[in-house]
Protein backbone atom coordinates (compact mmCIF):
# COMPACT_ATOMS: atom_id res chain seq x y z
CA UNK A 1 0.00 0.00 0.00
CA UNK A 2 2.67 2.26 0.55
CA UNK A 3 4.26 1.81 -2.78
CA UNK A 4 0.74 2.41 -4.38
CA UNK A 5 0.36 6.01 -2.47
CA UNK A 6 3.93 6.51 -3.31
CA UNK A 7 3.64 6.00 -6.97
CA UNK A 8 0.27 7.91 -7.09
CA UNK A 9 1.36 10.99 -5.38
CA UNK A 10 4.37 10.92 -7.85
CA UNK A 11 2.35 10.92 -10.99
CA UNK A 12 0.10 13.70 -9.36
CA UNK A 13 3.70 15.88 -8.98
CA UNK A 14 4.77 14.76 -12.56
CA UNK A 15 1.07 16.08 -14.11
CA UNK A 16 1.20 19.49 -12.37
CA UNK A 17 5.21 19.97 -13.27
CA UNK A 18 4.28 19.38 -16.58
CA UNK A 19 1.13 21.78 -16.84
CA UNK A 20 2.36 25.54 -18.63
CA UNK A 21 2.00 28.85 -17.03
CA UNK A 22 -0.80 30.55 -18.23
CA UNK A 23 0.05 34.10 -20.35
CA UNK A 24 -0.23 37.55 -17.99
CA UNK A 25 -3.37 39.58 -19.98
CA UNK A 26 -2.15 42.70 -22.12
CA UNK A 27 -2.08 46.23 -20.08
CA UNK A 28 -4.95 48.34 -20.80
CA UNK A 29 -4.37 51.76 -23.41
CA UNK A 30 -3.46 54.26 -21.52
CA UNK A 31 -6.18 56.54 -20.41
CA UNK A 32 -5.70 60.28 -20.98
CA UNK A 33 -7.97 63.58 -20.64
CA UNK A 34 -8.23 65.85 -24.41
CA UNK A 35 -9.93 68.96 -25.50
CA UNK A 36 -10.58 69.73 -29.16
CA UNK A 37 -8.73 72.89 -30.29
CA UNK A 38 -11.18 75.63 -31.55
CA UNK A 39 -10.01 79.14 -33.29
CA UNK A 40 -11.76 82.21 -31.97
CA UNK A 41 -10.94 85.88 -31.44
CA UNK A 42 -9.69 86.33 -28.00
CA UNK A 43 -9.15 89.55 -26.40
CA UNK A 44 -6.09 90.01 -25.31
CA UNK A 45 -5.20 91.72 -21.65
CA UNK A 46 -1.31 93.12 -20.69
CA UNK A 47 -0.36 93.70 -17.41
CA UNK A 48 1.42 96.62 -16.26
CA UNK A 49 2.14 98.42 -12.92
CA UNK A 50 0.57 102.01 -12.90
CA UNK A 51 0.52 104.78 -10.48
CA UNK A 52 -2.63 107.15 -9.50
CA UNK A 53 -2.48 110.35 -9.78
CA UNK A 54 -4.23 113.16 -8.92
CA UNK A 55 -6.49 114.48 -12.38
CA UNK A 56 -5.88 117.69 -11.13
CA UNK A 57 -3.57 119.34 -8.58
CA UNK A 58 -4.17 122.74 -7.78
CA UNK A 59 -1.73 124.74 -5.14
CA UNK A 60 -3.64 127.23 -2.73
CA UNK A 61 -1.57 130.30 -3.08
CA UNK A 62 -2.14 134.03 -1.83
CA UNK A 63 -2.97 136.28 -4.29
CA UNK A 64 -2.08 139.47 -1.92
CA UNK A 65 0.72 139.94 0.55
CA UNK A 66 -0.87 140.63 4.31
CA UNK A 67 -1.71 138.34 7.85
CA UNK A 68 -3.26 135.34 7.58
CA UNK A 69 -6.35 135.55 9.47
CA UNK A 70 -8.24 132.04 9.96
CA UNK A 71 -8.13 128.60 8.51
CA UNK A 72 -11.63 128.09 7.38
CA UNK A 73 -11.24 124.07 6.75
CA UNK A 74 -10.89 121.37 8.03
CA UNK A 75 -6.95 119.48 7.19
CA UNK A 76 -7.37 116.56 4.92
CA UNK A 77 -11.00 116.89 4.21
CA UNK A 78 -13.13 117.60 1.33
CA UNK A 79 -13.65 120.43 -0.31
CA UNK A 80 -16.17 121.65 -3.11
CA UNK A 81 -14.83 124.38 -5.40
CA UNK A 82 -15.79 127.58 -4.61
CA UNK A 83 -15.64 126.49 -0.58
CA UNK A 84 -13.79 129.49 1.47
CA UNK A 85 -10.23 127.77 2.68
CA UNK A 86 -8.31 131.33 4.04
CA UNK A 87 -8.88 134.26 5.59
CA UNK A 88 -6.59 136.83 5.09
CA UNK A 89 -6.85 140.01 7.41
CA UNK A 90 -9.25 142.44 4.90
CA UNK A 91 -8.94 145.65 6.90
CA UNK A 92 -5.86 147.46 4.61
CA UNK A 93 -7.76 146.46 2.00
CA UNK A 94 -11.34 147.50 2.58
CA UNK A 95 -9.32 150.88 3.25
CA UNK A 96 -7.68 150.65 -0.13
CA UNK A 97 -11.51 150.31 -1.42
CA UNK A 98 -13.23 153.29 0.20
CA UNK A 99 -9.69 155.46 -0.99
CA UNK A 100 -10.46 154.14 -4.36
CA UNK A 101 -14.56 154.69 -4.25
CA UNK A 102 -13.41 158.79 -2.70
CA UNK A 103 -10.83 158.81 -5.69
CA UNK A 104 -13.98 158.14 -7.81
CA UNK A 105 -15.75 160.66 -6.87
CA UNK A 106 -13.64 163.04 -6.99
CA UNK A 107 -13.27 162.46 -10.65
CA UNK A 108 -16.84 162.49 -11.32
CA UNK A 109 -17.26 165.99 -10.04
CA UNK A 110 -14.75 167.11 -11.95
CA UNK A 111 -15.84 165.74 -14.77
CA UNK A 112 -19.16 167.12 -13.87
CA UNK A 113 -17.91 170.65 -13.94
CA UNK A 114 -16.28 170.08 -17.05
CA UNK A 115 -19.06 168.94 -18.97
CA UNK A 116 -21.12 171.79 -17.42
CA UNK A 117 -18.83 174.67 -18.92
CA UNK A 118 -18.42 172.48 -22.05
CA UNK A 119 -21.80 172.90 -22.49
CA UNK A 120 -21.97 176.60 -21.80
CA UNK A 121 -18.85 177.36 -24.21
CA UNK A 122 -19.54 175.70 -27.26
CA UNK A 123 -22.79 177.58 -28.19
CA UNK A 124 -20.88 180.83 -27.57
CA UNK A 125 -17.82 179.63 -29.95
CA UNK A 126 -20.55 178.99 -32.59
CA UNK A 127 -21.70 182.84 -32.42
CA UNK A 128 -18.09 183.82 -32.17
CA UNK A 129 -18.68 185.04 -28.70
CA UNK A 130 -15.37 183.62 -27.44
CA UNK A 131 -12.12 182.34 -28.28
CA UNK A 132 -11.14 179.24 -29.95
CA UNK A 133 -8.38 179.10 -27.40
CA UNK A 134 -11.33 178.01 -24.61
CA UNK A 135 -13.16 176.30 -26.09
CA UNK A 136 -10.01 173.92 -26.87
CA UNK A 137 -9.38 174.71 -23.52
CA UNK A 138 -12.95 173.21 -22.32
CA UNK A 139 -12.93 170.48 -24.39
CA UNK A 140 -9.65 169.15 -22.94
CA UNK A 141 -10.23 169.80 -19.21
CA UNK A 142 -13.49 167.73 -20.50
CA UNK A 143 -11.95 164.59 -22.02
CA UNK A 144 -9.35 164.71 -19.40
CA UNK A 145 -12.00 164.32 -16.66
CA UNK A 146 -13.49 161.65 -18.74
CA UNK A 147 -10.18 159.77 -18.60
CA UNK A 148 -9.89 160.45 -15.10
CA UNK A 149 -13.32 159.18 -14.29
CA UNK A 150 -12.11 155.83 -16.16
CA UNK A 151 -8.26 155.37 -14.57
CA UNK A 152 -10.42 156.10 -10.65
CA UNK A 153 -13.19 152.84 -11.68
CA UNK A 154 -9.83 150.89 -12.53
CA UNK A 155 -8.39 151.73 -9.53
CA UNK A 156 -11.50 150.56 -7.46
CA UNK A 157 -12.02 147.55 -9.10
CA UNK A 158 -8.60 146.98 -8.78
CA UNK A 159 -9.05 147.59 -5.00
CA UNK A 160 -12.45 145.54 -5.05
CA UNK A 161 -10.37 141.98 -6.48
CA UNK A 162 -7.78 142.83 -3.56
CA UNK A 163 -10.07 142.72 -1.31
CA UNK A 164 -12.15 139.98 -3.17
CA UNK A 165 -8.59 137.85 -2.41
CA UNK A 166 -8.56 138.14 1.03
CA UNK A 167 -11.20 135.19 1.10
CA UNK A 168 -8.91 132.47 -0.56
CA UNK A 169 -11.60 129.36 -2.18
CA UNK A 170 -10.55 126.38 -3.65
CA UNK A 171 -10.83 126.44 -7.46
CA UNK A 172 -11.69 122.63 -7.74
CA UNK A 173 -13.39 120.08 -5.83
CA UNK A 174 -11.14 117.51 -4.08
CA UNK A 175 -9.37 116.28 -0.78
CA UNK A 176 -7.20 119.00 1.12
CA UNK A 177 -4.13 119.14 2.37
CA UNK A 178 -2.50 120.11 5.71
CA UNK A 179 -2.14 123.67 5.85
CA UNK A 180 1.39 125.13 5.10
CA UNK A 181 0.75 128.48 7.02
CA UNK A 182 -0.86 129.02 10.24
CA UNK A 183 -2.71 131.88 11.91
CA UNK A 184 -0.93 134.88 12.10
CA UNK A 185 1.77 134.83 9.51
CA UNK A 186 2.73 136.90 7.30
CA UNK A 187 2.34 136.06 4.17
CA UNK A 188 4.14 137.34 0.80
CA UNK A 189 4.32 136.62 -2.99
CA UNK A 190 6.59 134.26 -4.68
CA UNK A 191 7.29 130.98 -3.21
CA UNK A 192 5.95 132.13 0.88
CA UNK A 193 2.54 132.55 -0.95
CA UNK A 194 1.53 128.52 -0.59
CA UNK A 195 -0.81 127.92 1.90
CA UNK A 196 -2.29 124.29 0.89
CA UNK A 197 -3.20 122.22 -2.18
CA UNK A 198 -6.30 120.46 -3.35
CA UNK A 199 -6.28 117.20 -5.42
CA UNK A 200 -9.22 116.15 -7.58
CA UNK A 201 -9.72 112.50 -7.16
CA UNK A 202 -12.91 112.04 -9.38
CA UNK A 203 -11.70 111.13 -11.81
CA UNK A 204 -8.73 109.85 -11.38
CA UNK A 205 -5.62 109.51 -13.45
CA UNK A 206 -3.54 106.39 -13.48
CA UNK A 207 -0.18 106.63 -15.47
CA UNK A 208 1.78 103.56 -16.83
CA UNK A 209 5.29 103.16 -18.48
CA UNK A 210 5.32 101.08 -21.82
CA UNK A 211 8.77 99.76 -22.54
CA UNK A 212 9.84 100.39 -26.17
CA UNK A 213 10.40 96.84 -26.67
CA UNK A 214 6.69 95.68 -25.78
CA UNK A 215 5.76 98.66 -27.93
CA UNK A 216 7.64 97.47 -30.86
CA UNK A 217 6.77 94.14 -30.45
CA UNK A 218 2.88 94.90 -30.34
CA UNK A 219 3.46 96.92 -33.50
CA UNK A 220 5.49 94.05 -35.19
CA UNK A 221 2.45 91.54 -34.24
CA UNK A 222 0.31 93.83 -35.66
CA UNK A 223 1.57 94.14 -38.81
CA UNK A 224 1.98 90.45 -39.29
CA UNK A 225 -1.98 89.64 -38.13
CA UNK A 226 -1.96 88.17 -34.90
CA UNK A 227 -3.43 91.54 -33.10
CA UNK A 228 -5.96 93.99 -33.99
CA UNK A 229 -5.86 96.88 -32.09
CA UNK A 230 -9.61 98.11 -30.86
CA UNK A 231 -11.27 100.54 -33.18
CA UNK A 232 -10.35 104.31 -32.70
CA UNK A 233 -7.38 103.05 -30.84
CA UNK A 234 -9.68 103.14 -27.80
CA UNK A 235 -7.73 100.84 -25.24
CA UNK A 236 -9.61 100.25 -21.61
CA UNK A 237 -8.25 99.26 -18.28
CA UNK A 238 -9.05 97.81 -15.38
CA UNK A 239 -7.46 97.85 -12.01
CA UNK A 240 -6.32 95.26 -9.17
CA UNK A 241 -5.81 96.71 -5.92
CA UNK A 242 -2.61 96.03 -3.30
CA UNK A 243 -5.30 93.65 -1.69
CA UNK A 244 -6.01 91.47 -4.96
CA UNK A 245 -9.20 92.77 -5.52
CA UNK A 246 -10.58 94.21 -8.85
CA UNK A 247 -11.66 97.88 -8.91
CA UNK A 248 -15.33 98.44 -9.65
CA UNK A 249 -14.61 100.93 -12.36
CA UNK A 250 -12.59 100.77 -16.16
CA UNK A 251 -10.84 103.70 -16.78
CA UNK A 252 -10.18 104.48 -20.81
CA UNK A 253 -6.86 105.79 -22.07
CA UNK A 254 -6.49 108.88 -23.17
CA UNK A 255 -3.33 110.34 -23.81
CA UNK A 256 0.02 108.36 -24.62
CA UNK A 257 3.38 110.63 -24.77
CA UNK A 258 4.47 111.26 -28.45
CA UNK A 259 8.53 110.45 -27.18
CA UNK A 260 10.45 107.84 -25.32
CA UNK A 261 11.76 109.19 -22.13
CA UNK A 262 15.35 109.33 -22.10
CA UNK A 263 15.64 108.89 -18.58
CA UNK A 264 13.47 105.29 -18.56
CA UNK A 265 13.54 104.42 -22.27
CA UNK A 266 9.58 104.13 -21.61
CA UNK A 267 6.52 105.51 -23.22
CA UNK A 268 4.06 107.38 -20.41
CA UNK A 269 0.34 105.97 -20.82
CA UNK A 270 -2.32 107.81 -19.34
CA UNK A 271 -5.87 106.78 -18.65
CA UNK A 272 -8.68 108.10 -16.55
CA UNK A 273 -10.77 106.30 -14.07
CA UNK A 274 -14.06 107.42 -12.13
CA UNK A 275 -13.74 107.39 -8.28
CA UNK A 276 -17.33 108.33 -7.06
CA UNK A 277 -16.47 106.51 -3.75
CA UNK A 278 -12.74 107.66 -2.96
CA UNK A 279 -11.48 104.23 -2.70
CA UNK A 280 -8.70 105.65 -4.84
CA UNK A 281 -5.89 107.83 -3.40
CA UNK A 282 -3.01 110.04 -5.65
CA UNK A 283 0.07 108.08 -5.11
CA UNK A 284 -0.93 104.48 -5.30
CA UNK A 285 0.87 101.28 -7.04
CA UNK A 286 -2.25 99.41 -8.83
CA UNK A 287 -1.84 96.38 -11.11
CA UNK A 288 -3.45 97.45 -14.66
CA UNK A 289 -4.69 95.37 -17.23
CA UNK A 290 -4.30 97.14 -20.64
CA UNK A 291 -7.56 95.63 -22.54
CA UNK A 292 -9.11 96.63 -25.88
CA UNK A 293 -6.79 94.43 -28.47
CA UNK A 294 -8.15 91.23 -30.08
CA UNK A 295 -5.88 88.26 -31.53
CA UNK A 296 -8.25 86.83 -33.90
CA UNK A 297 -8.45 83.17 -34.79
CA UNK A 298 -6.22 82.44 -31.77
CA UNK A 299 -5.17 79.06 -30.29
CA UNK A 300 -5.05 78.69 -26.74
CA UNK A 301 -4.35 76.04 -24.81
CA UNK A 302 -3.83 75.23 -21.02
CA UNK A 303 0.13 75.28 -19.91
CA UNK A 304 0.15 71.63 -18.64
CA UNK A 305 -0.68 70.70 -22.32
CA UNK A 306 2.88 72.16 -23.71
CA UNK A 307 5.69 70.04 -22.97
CA UNK A 308 9.58 70.95 -23.30
CA UNK A 309 11.83 68.72 -25.11
CA UNK A 310 15.19 68.67 -26.73
CA UNK A 311 13.64 70.25 -29.72
CA UNK A 312 11.46 72.28 -28.34
CA UNK A 313 8.23 72.62 -27.42
CA UNK A 314 5.30 70.11 -27.94
CA UNK A 315 2.38 68.47 -27.38
CA UNK A 316 0.64 64.74 -27.96
CA UNK A 317 -2.31 64.84 -30.34
CA UNK A 318 -4.83 61.93 -30.58
CA UNK A 319 -5.06 61.02 -34.33
CA UNK A 320 -8.83 59.10 -35.64
CA UNK A 321 -7.13 56.20 -35.06
CA UNK A 322 -7.00 57.30 -30.97
CA UNK A 323 -3.14 56.95 -31.23
CA UNK A 324 -0.80 59.02 -29.62
CA UNK A 325 1.21 61.54 -32.05
CA UNK A 326 4.40 63.75 -30.87
CA UNK A 327 3.78 67.27 -32.64
CA UNK A 328 5.88 70.27 -32.11
CA UNK A 329 4.62 73.74 -31.86
CA UNK A 330 5.52 77.42 -31.15
CA UNK A 331 4.25 79.34 -28.09
CA UNK A 332 3.00 82.84 -27.63
CA UNK A 333 2.64 84.47 -24.78
CA UNK A 334 0.70 83.71 -21.98
CA UNK A 335 -3.05 84.27 -21.19
CA UNK A 336 -3.94 83.52 -17.59
CA UNK A 337 -2.97 79.41 -17.19
CA UNK A 338 -3.42 79.22 -21.20
CA UNK A 339 -0.78 79.63 -23.47
CA UNK A 340 -1.08 81.10 -27.41
CA UNK A 341 -0.04 78.84 -29.97
CA UNK A 342 1.12 80.10 -32.55
CA UNK A 343 2.13 77.66 -34.96
CA UNK A 344 1.59 73.75 -35.11
CA UNK A 345 -2.23 73.21 -34.39
CA UNK A 346 -5.49 73.78 -36.40
CA UNK A 347 -8.79 73.52 -35.23
CA UNK A 348 -10.02 70.22 -34.39
CA UNK A 349 -6.92 69.13 -33.37
CA UNK A 350 -7.46 66.56 -30.08
CA UNK A 351 -4.70 67.46 -27.33
CA UNK A 352 -4.01 65.77 -24.41
CA UNK A 353 -4.28 67.77 -21.35
CA UNK A 354 -3.58 65.23 -18.46
CA UNK A 355 -1.60 61.89 -19.01
CA UNK A 356 0.67 62.56 -21.18
CA UNK A 357 3.27 61.38 -19.26
CA UNK A 358 2.39 57.87 -19.84
CA UNK A 359 2.33 57.62 -23.48
CA UNK A 360 4.88 57.42 -26.45
CA UNK A 361 4.65 57.45 -30.71
CA UNK A 362 1.87 55.46 -32.03
CA UNK A 363 0.14 54.31 -28.34
CA UNK A 364 -3.23 53.48 -28.61
CA UNK A 365 -4.77 55.56 -25.81
CA UNK A 366 -8.26 55.56 -23.73
CA UNK A 367 -9.71 58.95 -23.58
CA UNK A 368 -11.13 59.79 -20.49
CA UNK A 369 -12.86 62.64 -21.28
CA UNK A 370 -12.94 65.37 -24.38
CA UNK A 371 -13.21 69.87 -23.72
CA UNK A 372 -14.15 71.33 -26.85
CA UNK A 373 -14.41 74.75 -25.05
CA UNK A 374 -11.20 74.13 -22.51
CA UNK A 375 -8.29 76.84 -23.62
CA UNK A 376 -10.42 79.23 -24.71
CA UNK A 377 -9.87 82.66 -22.86
CA UNK A 378 -12.61 85.01 -21.70
CA UNK A 379 -12.97 88.83 -21.93
CA UNK A 380 -12.43 88.90 -18.40
CA UNK A 381 -9.17 86.26 -18.45
CA UNK A 382 -5.53 87.44 -16.51
CA UNK A 383 -3.16 89.15 -19.01
CA UNK A 384 -0.68 87.76 -21.23
CA UNK A 385 2.91 88.05 -20.27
Amino acid sequence: MRFVLTMVFLGISLAACEEKPKEAPPPPPPEVTVLTVVEKDTPLSFEFVGKTVSSRKVEIRSRVEGFLEKRLYQEGSRVKEGQPMFQMDAKPFEADVLAAKAGLAQQEARLKTATINLNRVRPLARKKAVAQKELDEAEGNYYSAAAAVEAAKANLTQAELKLGYTLIKSPVSGLSSYAVQQEGAYIGMGTGSLLTYVAQIDPMWVELSISENQTLQYARQKRAGLVRAPENDRFTIKLLLADGREYAHEGVVTFADASISEQTGTFLVRAEVANPDDILRPGQFVRVLLQGAIRPHAILLPKIAVQQGKNGSFVWVIDDQDKAQYRAVEPGPWQGENWFIDDGLKAGDRVVVEGAGKLREGVKVSIASAKPEEGKAAAGDKPAS
